[in-house]
């Protein structure tokens, strides 16, 4: 491989520091840039219609971040993150073997993780999702779930999830009256749900505790909660538990 053409794909929101990599890169002839990327949006096409081997990412941009393009890829690049991330993004990337650059680096700098990527590039690709999910720090949960709907994407911030239930290998997100499908397990988008908003109700389903207007009996040993939206969601013995400790520390 140390020999062969790296096909790369640089993406930043700041034009200034993609033409610092771009500068570095003309040192590396092996590097063929294939293209370059201002926003998130523009990246996941990219990376679907180029292909390349390589995606300098940078984390921190509007509209969709570095992790948030990642999980919509069904290309799995190399990926070298670019960002100011704090401790606990470089302790994940460290733990993971994720390549990173840390702004402002040096030439000195780039040039190691390239030669990092060399040296993996036969290799399996991390777990991004589990990097995302631990690169953010204590106490910052999702803001916004981004959903592919075949070339559309919708961009829901969390205020406006009415709730979520599990379909086998995705999630059903419920939003204004419509489901979107995301390929994502229940539980591994409960951890990222802040849960003073969240609660998981029921092995199959995780509400928005604003939208809960009442909590019923549906029969003898069982009880349901009504929504604002007007539905119905059975509530699990667990669940009722963990939904009158959220209320009762004052959720709503």
């Amino acid at each position: 491989m140390s020999a062969a053409t790296i096909r790369a794909l640089v993406v930043d929101d700041e034009e200034l520091a993609r033409a610092l990599i771009l500068e570095h890169l003309r040192e590396h002839p092996q590097i063929e840039v294939v293209g370059q990327c201002a926003n998130g949006f523009d990246a996941v096409k990219s990376v679907a219609e180029l292909k390349p081997d390589l995606v300098f990412l940078d984390i921190q941009m509007p509209k969709l971040d570095g992790f948030e393009v990642l999980e919509l890829l069904d290309e799995r690049p190399m990926v070298v993150f670019v960002t100011a991330f704090d401790e606990y993004a470089l302790k994940a990337f460290e733990v993971h073997a994720v390549d990173y650059l840390m702004k402002p680096f040096r030439k000195e700098r780039f040039d190691a993780a390239l030669q990092r990527v060399r040296e993996r590039m036969g290799q399996p690709r991390p777990n991004y999702e589990q990097v995302a999910q631990e690169a953010r720090a204590p106490g910052s949960y999702l803001e916004r779930i981004i959903i592919r709907d075949g070339s559309k994407l919708h961009v829901l911030p969390m205020d406006r999830v009415d709730y979520v239930v599990a379909r086998d290998d995705y999630v059903g997100v419920f939003s204004g009256g419509k489901e979107y499908l995301k390929q994502q397990t229940l539980s591994s988008l409960e951890a990222t749900l802040d849960p003073a908003e969240f609660v998981r109700i029921h092995r199959s389903s995780i509400v928005n505790l604003s939208r809960i207007v009442r909590i019923e009996p549906y029969s003898r040993d069982s009880k349901v909660v009504l929504l604002s939206t007007g539905e119905q969601l059975p509530v699990s013995r667990s669940g009722l538990t963990a939904l009158e400790e959220a209320l009762g520390n004052g959720s709503r």
